[in-house]
């Protein structure tokens, strides 16, 4: 079980107390807050690309892999309700290094997205989520 307690801390702002932190959650001032703080939907995105991210360098290092860079790139579109919802998402996983091993680094993206990640599963049941793979050699 996780447990995560949100205080409201006035105007539009919240404080989260995660288990090992606190994120502040704001809306930019156009939207009647401060803008000192994470958007909601925005982390939703962050905690996919964390989520996947953990599982993939998890990977990499059982594997031995040898890269020097990695970044996951999240997007995702909205639809035009009130209560807009993310309906597509993409993902967009890049390596960068010398000796990149393209098959096994593309082996950790999909035990990732189709086995170890939980928020993946969980945005699977609400949205198209599609995932793309880039290398770039240095």
């Amino acid at each position: 079980m996780h447990k995560v307690v949100t205080e409201w801390k006035g105007n539009m702002a919240f404080e989260s107390n995660l288990p090992d932190g606190i994120i502040k959650i704001d809306v930019p001032e156009s939207q009647g807050g401060d803008g000192n703080g994470m958007r909601p939907k925005a982390l939703m995105l962050s905690s996919l690309a964390g989520c996947s991210g953990l599982d993939v360098a998890s990977l990499m290092k059982k594997m031995r892999l040898k890269v020097d860079g990695f970044r996951i790139e999240t997007e995702g579109l909205l639809t035009d309700d009130d209560a807009a919802v993310y309906h597509s998402v993409t993902i967009r996983y890049v390596f960068s290094g010398k000796e990149l091993e393209k098959e096994k680094l593309e082996k950790a993206v999909n035990l990732s997205v189709e086995k170890y990640c939980g928020v993946m599963k969980m945005f699977e049941k609400f949205a198209e989520v599609k995932i793309e793979t880039a290398f770039h050699k240095i």
